[in-house]
């Protein structure tokens, strides 16, 4: 993407969030990118192709950090995973909460609302089943039954949505400092998981014949 088309790219975005598509004028979005209005025809061909690509790129292609491919440490693993995506999400509220508003007028932007975090839901899962594959989560022996990691995952991804759209709307809602909350929210979604704190291994679990207590997260005190 070149300079000029990134910032015109930015500048909808910005635009389109605070006035939505109809006040979202090209004329605005040239003004505010510092550029020539017939610029935004030149390089888009019409001003709902620009909205278009700037809802893409700042709603629907976030940066989200990979989760690793063998776990570790999944408590910080997961803390500073799920502190980018509330903070992304919430940088881009003003774009979301305005696609939301105009999915009826527009529908065309409703699949751009979800797939970001949808993406996101993607990568989590698949690192729970990491999780699980490398020892962390209890086998289905131990419990009767394995952890229920759609709804852990849905849990978390929703607690981090609902945070980054509605902190500012009711604040008394969401735990303080809002820079410690990804790890709150983490620390109840590994509880819930079952996950402990070291993998358990077929070795150690061949050692002993007799149950003893695992280091889990349920032990563990909540973040202050």
């Amino acid at each position: 993407m070149t300079i000029e088309r990134g910032k015109l790219v930015a500048a909808a975005a910005r635009v389109y969030g605070e006035f939505g598509f109809r006040g979202a004028t090209t004329r605005r979005i040239a003004d505010q990118a510092g550029v020539n209005e017939i610029t935004i025809f030149r390089q888009f061909g019409s001003k709902e192709a620009l909205i278009n690509e700037a809802v893409r790129t700042h709603a629907v292609r976030p940066p989200f950090p990979n989760l690793p491919l063998v776990p570790v440490d999944p408590r910080s693993e997961l803390t500073e995973w799920a502190d980018v995506v509330r903070a992304h999400m919430s940088d881009a509220r003003s774009l979301v909460r305005r696609m939301m508003s105009e999915m009826e007028e527009r529908p065309v932007v409703a699949p751009c609302i979800g797939e970001g975090p949808m993406r996101a839901a993607s990568q989590l899962h698949a690192y729970v089943g990491r999780l699980s594959t490398h020892g962390f989560l209890p086998a289905d022996s131990e419990t009767g039954a394995g952890p229920d990691i759609p709804a852990a995952t849905s849990m978390l991804m929703s607690a981090l949505f609902a945070d980054a759209m509605g902190r500012d709307l009711m604040p008394a809602m969401y735990p303080e400092p809002a820079e410690r909350a990804p790890a709150a929210y983490v620390e109840i979604f590994l509880r819930a998981l079952g996950a402990r704190l070291t993998p358990r291994t077929a070795s150690s679990t061949a050692s002993s014949t007799r149950p003893r207590a695992t280091p889990s997260y349920t032990t563990a005190a909540p973040p202050r």
